[in-house]
């Protein structure tokens, strides 16, 4: 009888289970975080590319440059920075527009460049089907606008 109760009040073993149920949650933790390095890194390729374009686009008017090499550039931007293009969706878009001038009746020429990129999320997609909340992707958006290498002219 002394055996039995020796046993029952007994805590060996006990870190073992401990250890196994946070087991799951340390590495959802640690995946998270290269999870999120990963996204960090392709969102930096993107916002960077929105960038390269749009000041390729603002050389334009005084350099000859067309929207479309604006639009290569970034596409290759983002290739050189080891993204799928595939996953660019849409693709970089460059917009023309005229910006007023406040206080006068000058206009500037403003180009947008906007770049999309769906982050793919391999780590914790797996554990997110587990729990039946699928998580395909991330969608990552950088915009960004340069004032076109010429003076202001009249507003139309």
């Amino acid at each position: 009888m002394r055996r039995l109760r020796r046993r029952v009040r007994s805590e060996r073993g006990a870190e073992l289970i401990e250890f196994a149920l946070t087991l799951p949650l340390l590495l959802l933790l640690v995946l998270g975080i290269i999870e999120f390095g990963f996204l960090f890194q392709e969102y930096e390729v993107v916002t960077n590319s929105a960038r390269e374009g749009a000041r390729l686009a603002a050389l334009i008017p005084s350099a000859g440059y067309t929207t479309n090499e604006a639009k290569a550039r970034a596409t290759d931007y983002l290739t050189a920075g080891g993204l799928d293009l595939a996953k660019a969706i849409p693709a970089p878009t460059v917009v023309q527009s005229q910006v007023a001038i406040s206080g006068t009746a000058k206009c500037v020429t403003a180009f947008t460049v906007t770049v999309n990129y769906q982050h793919p999320v391999p780590f914790l997609s797996g554990i997110m089907n587990y729990f039946k909340s699928p998580m395909a992707t991330i969608p990552l958006k950088a915009v960004a606008v340069m004032r076109a290498e010429k003076g202001a002219v009249n507003c139309p």
